[in-house]
């Protein structure tokens, strides 16, 4: 199947809806995990597994033993692993030396060959990562279960209500908040607790794929960055350390009497090509998220619990400056009502959430028995 073929087979789960009609129950940084994460790693194991790109993901060259079938050490070698020497990627290579490429050259039995074997699991590592990122966005939207999209239906985006309709769902909407009133402690810690899972998901992936790759990718980004600096005529290119293009393979078999022949195999995985572009993106993906994915927490703890940043998002983020009814929403909410407060304003328009803000706050002295 062709690249193309399977982007459009995927295309059915990305859903395009008018930004102004959508209904937004997360930030920013919250859809980055699910969307462009979980898409990224997607598209990733899709380029992997796409044969018409790279072709073979394994190409084995032996001797005259595999002329008839050169199939044979191509799936040896793949399911059995390759190795390359670490002692040879260092040294100078190409025509004139013993050594074809790095890593690979002759070899002894004093030799500590390093074997490769993760490219085999590279598609199925990429999706569970896919499937983690996209887990706390589907704890939170079964938990949400579109309570905003619900209250906010008729007042979000572009409406054709009458302005007598409008009015009418604004006060539905203020007695609603009113009878709820200390009684979204819940629904905040819920979707705190997933940031903090997603916060946790980008921390704990970056160990992950250094576990993954052997221990090397904490300081493969760093590596690499180092490299473009140094001289062209001594330095070795990281990522093929790490993900060769060139490795070596022993293949034992029988030979016409019965004795064991071993052959020594030269073996080309242009799937490194990609694997290296891949993870080189990811390593500076997944730092960039985990520390906007903290900030993000942070923030939340921050309007949730602190009520001096309560009242500067009013003030500055919703441009909110009436003193007194900030004051009478600040003290008299607790942590889940102005987080509730908080999403609906970054559902409806600035006017629309003011007047249900003046509205919400001058009938907040006939509910002082909810406080």
């Amino acid at each position: 199947m062709s690249v193309l073929e399977q982007l459009s087979a995927t295309s059915s789960f990305i859903k395009l809806k008018s930004i102004a009609d959508k209904e937004v129950i997360d930030n920013l940084v919250f859809r980055f995990h699910y969307r462009a994460t979980a898409i990224i790693l997607i598209a990733s194991c899709i380029l992997c597994t796409a044969n018409t790109l790279i072709g073979k993901p394994i190409d084995c060259i032996g001797d005259k033993a595999f002329e008839s079938n050169a199939n044979v050490p191509n799936s040896y070698c793949w399911i059995s692993a390759t190795f390359t020497i670490p002692a040879h990627r260092h040294q100078k290579y190409g025509v004139g030396t013993k050594i074809l490429f790095p890593g690979v050259g002759p070899t002894t039995p004093e030799d500590n060959a390093e074997y490769h074997s993760y490219y085999q699991w590279v598609p199925f590592a990429l999706i569970f990562q896919a499937i983690l990122f996209y887990a706390p966005h589907w704890l939170w939207k079964n938990y949400e279960d579109g309570r905003i999209r619900k209250i906010t239906d008729g007042l979000r985006g572009a409406t054709t209500v009458t302005t007598e309709e409008r009015k009418e769902k604004q006060t539905k909407l203020v007695q609603y908040i009113l009878e709820t009133m200390h009684l979204n402690n819940i629904y905040a810690y819920c979707y705190i607790l997933c940031e903090a899972l997603n916060f946790i998901n980008a921390i704990g992936n970056i160990y992950f794929i250094d576990k993954f790759l052997g221990n090397v990718f904490l300081t493969y980004g760093t590596k690499v960055i180092d490299y473009a600096g140094l001289d062209q005529e001594n330095r070795t290119d990281p990522m093929i350390e790490i993900f060769p293009r060139v490795t070596k393979c022993t293949f034992n078999m029988y030979g016409p009497t019965g004795t064991v022949q071993t052959h020594d195999l030269l073996c080309i995985l242009p799937l490194n090509i990609l694997n290296e572009k891949i993870y080189i993106f990811m390593w500076f993906w997944l730092i960039f998220l985990a520390v906007m994915s903290g900030l993000a927490l942070i923030y939340s703890l921050a309007i949730t619990f602190s009520p001096i940043i309560r009242k500067l998002i009013l003030e500055s983020r919703f441009k909110y400056k009436v003193p007194g009814a900030i004051h009478a929403i600040v003290s008299r909410t607790k942590h889940g009502d102005f987080f509730f407060l908080h999403l609906l304003g970054r559902n409806l328009c600035t006017m629309t959430f003011h007047e249900i803000l003046n509205d919400f706050s001058s009938e907040l002295g006939d509910y002082k028995h909810i406080l």
